[in-house]
């Protein structure tokens, strides 16, 4: 993505993560029958199929699921509630739009005071956004919880299907603010989500169920950080709209956080090893770049505490407890790189750097 390396710290965007391999050493004979099973494990991960025992513990949370169900469509808040009225009853039969261009007027009064690294970062969240039909796909090809006919009644499907609604909103209505705001080039905007559907997204096992959780509570955890730093960002430089916009899409990252890392509580009741073992895997991927470490330290820090992973004891074969062991040792790794990626960086120059978004204008990197 075009905003890879902005070093603003202000709105990490959704991780793209790609496959990368298992490199487990060899074991010793002893407990042959637990090494068995994560050699096992392994194979299936690296060929990407899924164990079936991982199916089955997914499918047996469908009544659980059924229970915790998101908001239903009366009572969610739609695009058009944060945005200047295109019409009203009066206006309509009289012709009179002069509310409309008032409130348009006074969005992009409120706009003219953002700085271009904010535009560029806020653009950046919305392409993420517009991204949902690859997210959606990558859920519907998920074994045990997908949505096989497009209709299913299933608990796991009609959550999908939910999911999809909702996030479908924070795309359209930051799409809407951005194009009123007049300060955007929203044709080379379009060309970049054009290329990034187009281009699709690899995921580590993607079929998986536990890896496809773990990485959506990560996604979800850091889009309300995003969205909630931008509107810091807007309510500091006088943009009131945006940042209710902004708040309102964080409230849902937030809400959505929820859901899958409740998911992902359960699953380590039921399958520690599996969870510990896909957890891991997920942590050595490569991410898209667009992270300060200082953010993905937290996010590891706040799971690796949520999910309790360092009171795991029971159900760890070998490699799950290697795994638990590099989990909860990694945030503080990765604050030990940023120390020195931050002293290199002290010793250089930022550098401007032109963005098509912002019709060619230069950003300050670095």
């Amino acid at each position: 993505m075009m905003t890879q390396g902005l070093m603003t710290t202000t709105v990490p965007v959704k991780l793209c993560c790609l496959k990368q391999q298992s490199n487990v050493a060899g074991r010793s004979p002893r407990g042959v029958r637990v090494h068995a099973l994560g050699a096992r494990r392994r194979i299936l991960e690296e060929k990407e199929v899924v164990p079936r025992e991982q199916v089955e513990v997914i499918r047996s949370l469908n009544g659980w699921v059924a229970e915790h169900m998101l908001t239903p469509v009366e009572s969610a808040w739609q695009p058009h509630d944060y945005l200047p009225r295109s019409s009203s009853s009066s206006s309509s039969s009289s012709g009179d739009d002069a509310g409309f261009t008032e409130g348009v007027a006074a969005l992009r009064a409120g706009a003219a005071c953002l700085p271009d690294e904010v535009l560029v970062c806020l653009v950046g969240n919305m392409v993420t956004e517009e991204a949902l039909p690859t997210y959606q796909s990558m859920g519907n090809r998920t074994e045990g919880s997908g949505d096989e006919t497009g209709s299913s009644s299933l608990p796991w499907a009609r959550w999908v299907r939910g999911w999809t609604a909702e996030e479908n909103r924070h795309g359209d209505l930051l799409n809407r603010y951005l194009y009123l705001t007049g300060r955007v080039d929203m044709r080379q905007v379009e060309v970049t989500i054009h290329h990034l559907l187009r281009n699709g997204m690899d995921m580590l096992v993607p079929r998986s169920p536990y890896h496809s959780l773990i990485y959506g509570a990560f996604q979800e955890r850091a889009t309300f950080i995003s969205h909630g730093h931008t509107a810091r960002l807007a309510t500091k430089h006088g943009d009131a709209a945006l940042a209710r916009i902004c708040g309102v899409v964080a409230a849902d990252e937030r809400r959505h956080e929820a859901a899958y890392t409740a998911v992902c509580t359960r699953l380590f009741e039921l399958d520690p090893d599996g969870m510990a073992r896909a957890l891991a895997h997920v942590m050595r991927a490569k991410s898209a770049g667009v992270y300060t470490a200082t953010d993905y330290a937290d996010l590891v820090d706040h799971f690796v505490r949520r999910w309790r992973l360092p009171d795991l004891a029971h159900g760890l074969s070998d490699e799950g407890r290697q795994a638990q062991e590099y989990v909860c040792g990694l945030a503080p790794k990765i604050r030990r790189m940023e120390e020195l990626a931050h002293r290199r960086a002290a010793r250089a120059e930022p550098s401007a750097v032109s963005f098509s978004w912002i019709f060619d204008r230069a950003v300050l990197v670095g």
